[in-house]
């Protein structure tokens, strides 16, 4: 059990709505959901009763609230304390990352960092997630949202944040909704032209002895969903690009159980990571 998750579950008694709670906090649902599942698991209790319709504390949930509000009002007393104790921690940091995790891990990183050290300045630079490595390693940034690789630099420290699963998606008049639907022979794919996704996605392909038929490639997997949108074929791209991507509405889901998932993580050269600034970012507690 750890702060943020108290934090997460107290927004959510109050509001009763994942939605809400997930852009008041700045998290996609999924991850929402899956820590009020760890938190309920760790409790050995159901803290709400969900439907279609509504979101309801159970008597456990209650009492859990009662907890998680005399817990977090003691650890903010607790930290302005402590503030007053140690000295601020000023200077600049660069971080690199991609548009979609600007949007689904970036904030709640930066809510807590920010909060932490107020006074440090963060100057942030977005752009293809291919590039986040080798930003890093040319030292054009500090800190990188990245995706693990196997032949990721030795030099490169990689700290993991999050598993991202891969999904078929097909476009939504298609009625296509399961993987065993799709006949490979008639189907065409939109295929990732580089990065993490062009290596999963041809390995998978490869173990399934499937020869696609190649609509086109693309850079970036906004782009694909995109495209398979507009009825171009099918593609495969991460769930949490589909998650904050506008055109996912025009696309059907369809989940695959033996790909390759993306390991999600921060990234820094391994001689800066003892730097004041850097150890700070990556030691924040949902990292531990």
């Amino acid at each position: 059990m750890d702060f943020r998750s108290l934090q997460l579950f107290q927004h959510l008694a109050q509001s009763l709505h994942f939605g809400k709670t997930a852009n008041a906090l700045f998290v996609s649902p999924s991850t929402l959901s899956r820590a009020i599942q760890r938190l309920e698991e760790e409790c050995g209790a159901e803290l709400f009763i969900r439907d279609n319709r509504k979101v309801k504390l159970t008597l456990a949930g209650e009492k859990m609230l009662a907890f998680s509000q005399e817990v977090l009002s003691n650890w903010n007393s607790l930290k302005a304390d402590l503030d007053m104790l140690n000295p601020t921690l000023t200077g600049e940091i660069k971080l690199y990352c991609s548009v979609t995790a600007s949007q689904s891990h970036l904030p709640t990183i930066l809510n807590v960092f920010r909060d932490k050290h107020p006074q440090v300045e963060v100057q942030l630079t977005t752009g293809d997630p291919w590039l986040s490595v080798s930003k890093v390693a040319n030292k054009e940034v500090d800190v990188a949202i990245a995706i693990f690789a196997p032949d990721m630099p030795k030099d490169i420290k990689f700290q993991p944040i999050d598993t991202i699963p891969l999904l078929l998606i097909s476009p939504k008049d298609s009625q296509i909704t399961t993987l065993e639907q799709v006949d490979w022979r008639d189907h065409k794919v939109v295929l990732p032209e580089g990065g993490p996704s062009k290596r999963i996605v041809h390995h998978w392909f490869s173990e399934m002895g499937i020869r696609p038929k190649v609509y086109g490639t693309v850079g970036g997997n906004e782009a694909i969903v995109s495209m398979v949108g507009l009825g171009c074929g099918l593609g495969i791209v991460p769930q949490v690009v589909l998650d904050n991507s506008m055109a996912s509405r025009r696309v059907n889901r369809i989940r695959i159980n033996n790909i390759e998932p993306y390991q999600l993580g921060l990234c820094c050269l391994k001689s800066r990571q003892s730097e004041t600034l850097i150890e700070e970012f990556f030691n924040q507690p949902e990292f531990q």
